[in-house]
């Protein structure tokens, strides 16, 4: 069983929180697009609440504006057709911490059944639920873009872990600790080769 995050592993932000932003009076238009860069441009100007709010309506109400990664639909029709268990499992709480409370659940269910994504889903309110969930599934495999994430503690022994950065954000990781991606076309093209 293959165990797959959501947030920024299959759902892109980086066009969608520029554009909110933008919108809402946040940021420039001259920003470069990315959430990280949302993110961290709010918080060098003080502007933590303001960042927190944005997060839950992009979540709880412009989730059809975002996009899939690059690949990831293919990966997915590759392990259909070779019979390939996979399944998403997901930090995500029920509402933001702050803000109005958007159903985020409903929301992410929405969006991947606007993108034809079929598989056992699994939000957890909790990383300590989700390390949880991942273990009592008996995912041999698990791809996230946090490396804080996997390196928690709770986790199988022979669980191979994946750290999907497209950014090239964590370049520095040693690979014996977790094999690093850049895309989802890498993704497939390691599965094929028996190499995942």
């Amino acid at each position: 069983m293959i165990g797959i995050d959501f947030d920024n592993t299959i759902i892109c932000y980086d066009e969608v929180f520029n554009q909110v932003a933008i919108e809402k009076n946040l940021i420039s238009a001259k920003l470069p697009s990315g959430k990280s860069y949302v993110r961290d441009y709010l918080r060098s100007m003080g502007q933590e609440e303001e960042w927190i709010k944005l997060q839950g309506y992009v979540y709880g109400t412009r989730l059809s504006d975002a996009h899939p990664f690059e690949g990831v639909k293919d990966f997915f029709s590759y392990c259909k057709e070779e019979s390939i268990d996979f399944c998403i499992v997901s930090h995500k709480t029920k509402h933001p911490y702050k803000g109005y409370p958007y159903d985020l659940h409903s929301a992410a269910y929405q969006w991947l059944e606007q993108e034809n994504i079929n598989c056992k889903i699994f939000f957890e309110l909790t990383k300590e639920e989700k390390v949880k969930r991942i273990f009592n599934l008996g995912c041999t495999h698990f791809i996230d873009d946090l490396p804080e994430f996997l390196t928690l503690q709770g986790f199988s022994q022979t669980l191979s872990k994946i750290l999907f950065d497209p950014l090239r954000n964590h370049e520095d990781i040693h690979n014996d600790v977790m094999k690093v991606v850049t895309s989802w076309k890498d993704l497939l093209g390691i599965l094929k080769q028996g190499l995942l």
